[in-house]
């Protein structure tokens, strides 16, 4: 098992995607995973934002970021 942290520290929806989807897949091979959401980042912790903005290759981040909540992945703000 490996610990992986991921810095997210853009808002947008391309980065914010891949960032969360790294984390999941990470966490569901069984590693350690630390989230942590700064500068521009801090935007994607509203709980009201739209997460179903599509990207170019067609997946959002609520393709993910559930499962990291759900998962109780640690997510600092």
């Amino acid at each position: 098992m490996a610990n992986f942290l991921f810095v997210l520290s853009r808002d947008d929806a391309q980065a914010g995607t891949r960032c969360f989807q790294l984390a999941k897949i990470a966490h569901s091979k069984g590693h350690q995973v630390n989230l942590f959401l700064i500068d521009d980042g801090v935007l994607w912790a509203d709980s009201t934002r739209d997460l179903k903005v599509r990207t170019t290759t067609g997946d959002c981040p609520q393709d993910y970021l559930p499962y990291l909540v759900e998962n109780e992945v640690p997510i600092g703000v």
